[in-house]
């Protein structure tokens, strides 16, 4: 299993991860939202690429999303709570990593 060796998460911006073997990426809330690995935003990202007219969830108000903060689930994930209410996702390390090879800026 591929760990993390530092994150920092910027409440605004988003989640800076270093890897054990040194590489560093960063992922924004926008991804880390979209790509939740929660059952409804999977079950979302479904939907979009069978009709790419989905109708996205709108949050209750038309702030910016940030993070309210993270908790470390045991020792082989994150999870995020996000302020438009959505903190069921359980992103485990091998999942970040992957995310960090398609999404990172």
């Amino acid at each position: 299993m591929t760990r993390p060796t530092h994150l920092d998460l910027d409440r605004e911006r988003g989640l800076a991860i270093e890897w054990g073997d040194g590489t560093k990426f960063f992922l924004t809330l926008a991804v880390l939202r979209r790509y939740s690995p929660s059952a409804d935003a999977r079950e979302l990202r479904k939907a979009m690429a069978a009709n790419p007219l989905t109708v996205l969830p709108n949050s209750a108000n038309d702030a910016p999303l940030t993070a309210l903060g993270a908790e470390f689930v045991g020792n082989y994930a994150l999870r995020i709570h996000f302020s438009d209410g959505h903190s069921t996702g359980i992103y485990a390390w091998d999942y970040l990593h992957e995310l960090c090879g398609t999404h990172a800026s």
